[in-house]
């Protein structure tokens, strides 16, 4: 979903204090994070870890820092502690997974998907588990890139419960990736008297914005910006999502200097946000300021889609770390093979043909990308690598997603246009 810091939410602020059960919460509150979180699960792509179980209830899953001024660390650790204690209890679980989710989105670090699962671990293989670890096992499931099964999770929950804000926003998160926008507008209108007026709004807008109605949408999305004012008048973290969509939607319109001074708002919220993250420094790429991508994203590696956004940076100037961020990138794309996974082959298409020159193996990989996902950037990627083999055949499908969802991209339309010149 969406350009994002490369990949999302914020730590720790919509998740319940240990003592509050996380369906205390209003829907609003979760509606931010668990988009963004998906978005930055599927602009992450590459997991590159499978689901970890522990093999003992000794095992140091990771260690985390205990310090009085994080309340993040210190909620995290007082859940593992609960777990630990009482590995059966439902709701412990389900908040520390939850918990784990935020880590995701915040760092980008995919193995507390892994550790998901293991919290859940009890219920995970049951046909009909709660809808708690439905709606959880359908947020790995689509990290994963298992699209269909996430959404039978979600369908499932929302059969029963209606009302279950969280498992709509991840409902149409996930139809956005499959191209199914009248499901995502019919999962935005579900969500709409369940959320604040500037979730409700950033919802429609990122639809409106994929079906022919992006100058509309940014405006709306504006207009409910500053009707909703400040951060101190708003939830931070609705505000950085709301910030984020219409800074991409600004982006793919060529209006510039506007997506430039919204990116700019978002990133003064100062949540960690890997989507975020991501998106900014694509569009820094795209506007030949690579320098600044590498200043922004100083030592933030950890996360597979900033290193690759570091690596391509790194090679557009010149510096001399280019070399170690490539091999680095290269050897977490091979661990990932070596495990089976293939949920990161957008990432790994741009890897090939601007890293490594390879044409025929990054048309491959993005020919395999947009059979699972159909994003604007998973069609760049195929649109790109095609005019880089010259292969105007391999492009048909994102053409024809281009005419059917009337997507409005300056930077696809000068793509297509360039694809389709060609003999």
């Amino acid at each position: 979903m969406p350009s994002i810091h490369a990949t999302p939410v914020r730590q720790g602020s919509f998740e319940p204090a240990p003592s509050a059960p996380c369906t205390a919460q209003p829907a609003s509150r979760w509606l931010g994070i668990t988009v963004m979180a998906l978005c930055a699960a599927l602009l992450n792509g590459p997991a590159f870890a499978a689901p970890f179980t522990p093999t003992s209830d000794s095992q140091v899953l990771e260690t985390v820092p205990a310090r009085a001024s994080d309340p993040a660390a210190r909620e995290m650790q007082a859940l593992r502690q609960a777990w630990r204690a009482q590995p059966l209890d439902l709701d412990t679980a389900v908040r520390l997974g939850w918990r784990y989710q935020a880590e995701v989105a915040a760092t980008g670090d995919p193995r507390y998907m892994g550790y998901i699962q293991a919290a859940l671990q009890p219920w995970w293989a049951l046909p009909d588990p709660p809808d708690e670890v439905r709606v959880l096992r359908a947020v790995v499931l689509q990290f994963d890139h298992r699209f269909e099964p996430a959404l039978q999770d979600l369908a499932a929950v929302l059969q029963r419960n209606p009302d279950d804000a969280r498992a709509a926003a991840w409902q149409l998160a996930t139809r956005l990736v499959v191209a199914d926008y009248d499901g995502a507008r019919d999962s935005c209108t579900r969500l709409a008297p369940r959320v604040s007026a500037l979730v409700a709004s950033a919802c429609a807008a990122q639809v409106d914005a994929s079906t022919g109605r992006a100058g509309p949408a940014a405006q709306a999305l504006r207009a409910a910006l500053n009707r909703a004012g400040s951060a101190d008048g708003a939830d931070t973290d609705e505000r950085l999502w709301s910030l984020t969509r219409l800074a991409e939607i600004e982006e793919r319109l060529g209006q510039w200097a506007a997506a430039e001074a919204t990116f700019g708002q978002a990133l003064a919220l100062q949540r960690p946000d890997v989507y975020l993250s991501a998106a900014h420094a694509d569009f820094l790429l795209d506007r030949g300021r690579a320098a600044d991508v590498l200043r922004h994203l100083q030592d933030r590696g950890r996360a597979d889609v900033l290193l690759l956004r570091l690596a391509l940076a790194a090679k557009a100037t010149g510096d001399v770390r280019a070399v170690a961020y490539q091999r680095e990138l290269q050897a977490r794309f091979d661990a990932a093979r070596l495990r089976g996974d293939t949920s990161h082959l957008k990432e790994e298409s741009r890897h090939a043909l601007t890293l490594l020159g390879d044409v025929p193996l990054a048309l491959r990989l993005a020919r395999e990308n947009w059979a699972e996902q159909k994003e604007p950037a998973d069609a760049r990627t195929l649109l790109e690598a095609a005019l880089a083999a010259r292969d105007k055949a391999t492009a048909a499908p994102v053409l024809q997603w281009m005419a059917a969802s009337r997507i409005e991209s300056v930077a696809l339309r000068s793509l297509a246009a360039r694809v389709q010149a060609l003999p």
